[in-house]
């Protein structure tokens, strides 16, 4: 572990926060929000501590497995912490811990708020709140990797660390290609998305800020009733559709770009994930229109908004899913453990996890049956070697773990049963809206200091993909660490 080469990095990730740092800067400069020069004085201390960090350290030959973990929490923890600065700074928040709360949900695409009065924010903080998440949502670690060739020298460590879901895709043979790639998609995606959010007649800003929290699936919205502030099937259904692109895995994107739509029938986690949400829906739809509350469509999108929203840990809301019956709202956050896709910007276990756990219980029940047998797990025409499913056991079971973990460490701090475990769903599984007194219609600014920074460290954790976080803290990671390596 050579210790100057995980300051160079995560030096560098905070330029890449001071860039972002510098354009917030100009929007508010733009808007007259009084908080321009706030921002200006972010981004240059920000800049200074990364150029000084970068410009008295070198990155020389290949990064350890090692250090490409250690390299990707560090650089989390330094932007989530630098991305709080400009909340205490303009005034908007006065608590440090709030302050890093509404940080890291942002950066991790969480989506949970401190804020009452979302409206009332100047446009600077609208716009920052916005573009940590859509920085957040593909990674600034594979952002460096694609924009800075030399962090193509052991990119595939960093790859490995950061992009969620068991296996990242080479979509290139080089690293740093595969990088550009995935940030090609993810911009088009997100500029065609505010193209028709502009014909459906939403004003521009807020068209430019729902589409970099929907394509991240991160779902901070400037309307304190979210996507229910607006009264359009078409707006609704537009979301419905990039949150559902969001939740798919980018390499079947890509892949269909050049002309092959068809590796999305052929893939096994795409049909399941597609299933899950399609039965989920028809089930919430039937319990909705079964109360007699509301009509077909109406009933039909809330369903379809809610469950798309959910699943792919959005937490964009169209209506109020507490007021719903306990049996949807338990089938909902079901569907906040499995998350969307691997390789896509949503969080939870992923459902090719969730797929693969069941494909494994009925290759058991089948060898109970016949015991003399040898029968692998599939996944599609690929068997899974018993390291693989061992890994993926060891994560579902770390998942559940920390998550009661983090349940208890709440109700210890004060926090009713229900908001705990709907706090703790939410974060762990970046989805923002939980249950309880943090539900869609409400917020986490309530809180105190010790509940945020234990949800923080959830988020953090959720984001990436629990062992990258948690390695920081054995000691073997650490083991003849130095700062020259030699």
């Amino acid at each position: 572990m050579i210790l100057r080469h995980l300051v160079h990095i995560v030096s560098i990730t905070l330029l890449a926060v001071a860039v972002a740092l510098g354009i917030t800067a100009l929007v508010s400069l733009l808007y007259g929000d009084g908080d321009a020069r706030t921002f200006v004085f972010c981004a240059a201390g920000t800049a200074i501590v990364g150029l000084l960090g970068q410009r008295t350290t070198a990155l020389e030959g290949d990064l350890s497995i090692r250090e490409g973990y250690a390299v990707v929490s560090l650089s989390w923890i330094a932007i989530g912490t630098a991305g709080a600065i400009p909340y205490l700074a303009t005034g908007v928040v006065t608590s440090p811990a709030a302050a890093l709360f509404e940080s890291f949900s942002g950066f991790t695409t969480t989506g949970a708020s401190v804020f009452t009065d979302i409206e009332a924010l100047p446009h600077g903080i609208l716009l920052w709140r916005s573009l940590t998440q859509w920085i957040g949502g593909m990674g600034i670690v594979v952002l460096g990797i694609a924009i800075l060739p030399f962090l193509g020298v052991g990119g595939m460590q960093l790859f490995r660390a950061e992009v969620p879901g068991p296996t990242p895709e080479r979509l290139r043979p080089r690293i740093a290609q595969t990088a550009k790639v995935l940030w090609v998609v993810y911009t088009g995606l997100t500029v065609a998305q505010i193209l028709l959010y502009l014909v459906g007649g939403m004003a521009p800003f807020e068209a430019v800020l729902h589409a970099l929290t929907t394509v991240s699936t991160g779902g901070f919205s400037p309307r304190n009733a979210s996507m229910a502030a607006y009264d359009s099937a078409y707006i609704h259904y537009v979301t419905i559709a990039f949150m559902y692109l969001a939740g798919v895995n980018f390499a079947l994107h890509y892949r269909a770009l050049l002309g092959n739509p068809h590796r999305y029938v052929s893939d096994s986690e795409w049909k399941f994930f597609t299933l899950v949400l399609l039965g989920a829906t028809a089930i919430v739809t039937a319990v909705v229109l079964s109360s007699g509350n509301t009509g077909f469509e109406e009933g039909f999108r809330n369903s379809l908004f809610q469950v798309v929203s959910i699943a792919t840990t959005t937490g964009f809301g169209s209506y109020d899913y507490e007021l719903w019956p306990p049996a949807v709202q338990m089938l909902l956050l079901l569907l906040m453990f499995m998350g969307g896709m691997a390789g896509s910007t949503a969080g939870g276990m992923k459902a090719i996890r969730v797929y693969i756990l069941f494909r494994h219980a009925l290759t058991e029940i089948k060898h109970s049956i016949h015991p003399r047998a040898v029968l692998v797990t599939r996944v599609g025409r690929r068997a899974l070697q018993t390291g693989q499913l061992l890994n993926i056991l060891a994560f579902i079971l770390l998942f559940f773990v920390l998550f009661a973990g983090g349940t208890l460490a709440l109700t210890l701090t004060g926090v009713d049963t229900l908001t705990a475990i709907g706090a703790a769903a939410s974060a762990i599984g970046n989805i923002g809206p939980g249950l309880g007194d943090v539900g869609p219609a409400e917020n986490y600014g309530w809180m105190g200091a010790a509940p945020q920074l234990i949800l923080v460290f959830l988020m953090l954790v959720g984001r990436l993909e629990l062992f990258t976080i948690l390695l920081l803290f054995h000691r073997s990671l650490w083991k003849r660490a130095s700062w020259s390596g030699k």
